[in-house]
């Protein structure tokens, strides 16, 4: 048997800590968080929960380990952040209003929202059933209004939305040293022609804007996109370190568009918008987001809050931070959360390590504290009750266990990424959180809803 030979050393731009304190910040939850540096590209973060030990493979996984994996409905075989595919929900509304802007939309155009958008003899509706009134741009971003991107899409056209989502990374597979990432759809009426042969529908924009539909997404593509709109800058994703800072060339935005965005963002948070709790708790420094929430089944099924997991919502935020001088952008999904609530205050704790670690660690400690310990703690006790009910019962790992690796990775890729079936109504707009309410909208307002619309939950938002 011939000896193992050690590789050359790499240097990683991985942060230990950080690494350690996202993937305990996650908790029981399954999802992903990614932290990059705005000025470099470096991968500081890049935690996919729950997840296992790669080591266990190469000594020989035991048959009680292997069984807790592949039983896992939260799939620790999968690395989320390359490999998750993901609706991205209101995280691309930043993004489609940049698209908005070059295209020459004055930003303090507005629409009147009443809870929903009427062509021809359909009505698409926002997620705020009671509608948000008078809207500009600033304020669809930081109250998300489904019915202002609506509105404004129709004019602008879906081609020029779905050049911006490519030019901040939507779509994209990146130089990275990887074994291989899911690099989703950035759906646009060329795309639906050649895979499905028809035209691009109504429907299909209003999809779109909201982050629904055919629009697939990975976490890391998600932090990319948060850090090029942060910097203004074509920042490529690092994981290998190196010291010399990278050529990223400029994405031609006007400054004030930037810092429109940026300010629009900072709102998001720190403002009447839609995550006040994501505020940092650090004096002067002021952390931009943006809310999502992800439709994984019909309103039929289920409302996406409550029920069975797997039918559960999922919850997105990105974010930068400090607003005015980014330095770090942040990507947060969190599988079948219920919604964005269940994302941004992992972001607010992971960004708050950045800039106070200790106070970070005290509210991470008291949330484990109730969690049933750390992640290896917890794994612990789940493998002590599946030895007491498997014991010599569980089956043995497969002869060829780092091939049924590599073949669950591919598989759950497979799954999430195709194939996708066609659309053929808009999605619904799921609610967010931590809304300030909005007016009820104005009679006669320009864009009305019916007058069926039923009333928003109360303490419901997006």
């Amino acid at each position: 048997m011939r000896e193992d030979v050690p590789g050359a050393p790499l240097r990683l731009t991985i942060d230990a800590p950080l690494q350690d304190y996202a993937a305990r910040r996650l908790g029981p939850e399954s999802g992903a968080v990614v932290v990059m540096d705005c000025h470099s590209g470096d991968l500081l973060a890049m935690a996919s929960m729950p997840s296992y030990d790669p080591n266990n493979f190469s000594d020989g996984i035991g048959r009680i380990e292997w069984k807790m994996l592949s039983d896992d409905d939260h799939v620790p075989l999968r690395n989320k952040v390359l490999r998750g595919l993901y609706p991205p929900g209101s995280t691309v509304k930043p993004m489609v209003a940049l698209a908005f802007l070059e295209a020459g939309l004055d930003p303090k155009a507005s629409v009147g929202c009443g809870g929903g958008l009427r062509v021809g003899n359909r009505v698409f509706h926002c997620w705020n059933r009671r509608g948000h009134g008078s809207v500009d741009m600033a304020k669809a971003i930081y109250q998300s209004c489904d019915v202002y991107f609506y509105h404004f899409a129709q004019k602008i056209g879906m081609d020029r939305i779905a050049a911006m989502a490519r030019r901040l990374g939507l779509g994209a597979e990146f130089d990275l040293p990887v074994s291989g990432q899911s690099y989703g759809t950035v759906p646009d009426p060329a795309w639906k022609q050649k895979k499905y042969g028809k035209p691009w529908a109504v429907f299909d924009t209003v999809n779109a804007t909201i982050g629904q539909g055919y629009m697939l997404v990975n976490p890391l593509q998600q932090a990319v996109m948060a850090a090029r709109i942060a910097s203004g800058r074509i920042l490529q994703p690092r994981l290998l370190l190196d010291q010399r800072m990278p050529d990223a060339p400029s994405l031609g935005f006007s400054q004030e568009h930037l810092d429109f965005v940026h300010k629009a963002m900072s709102d998001v948070v720190n403002g009447p918008g839609t995550a006040g709790r994501a505020k940092l708790p650090i004096e002067n420094v002021l952390m931009a987001g943006k809310t999502g929430t992800a439709q994984v089944v019909g309103l039929h099924i289920s409302s996406g809050k409550t029920g069975p997991w797997k039918y559960r919502d999922h919850g997105h935020f990105i974010a930068f931070a400090p607003f005015d001088k980014p330095r770090y952008a942040c990507a947060v999904i969190v599988e079948h959360g219920g919604g964005s609530g269940a994302a941004y205050p992992i972001a607010r704790d992971v960004m708050t390590f950045l800039f106070d670690p200790a106070k970070a660690m005290d509210a991470l400690l008291g949330f484990e504290a109730g969690w049933g310990g750390t992640p290896q703690q917890r794994q612990a006790t789940r493998y002590a009750a599946y030895a007491a009910q498997y014991g010599v019962k569980a089956p043995t790992k497969p002869e060829n266990a780092e091939e049924v690796l590599s073949q669950a990775n591919e598989r759950e890729a497979r799954g999430q990424a195709s194939p996708q079936p066609e659309q053929t109504a808009a999605a619904a707009p799921r609610p967010e959180e931590d809304i300030t309410p909005a007016p009820v909208a104005t009679p006669g307002a320009s864009v009305p809803s019916p007058s069926s619309t039923p009333a928003a939950t109360p303490g419901a938002g997006q």
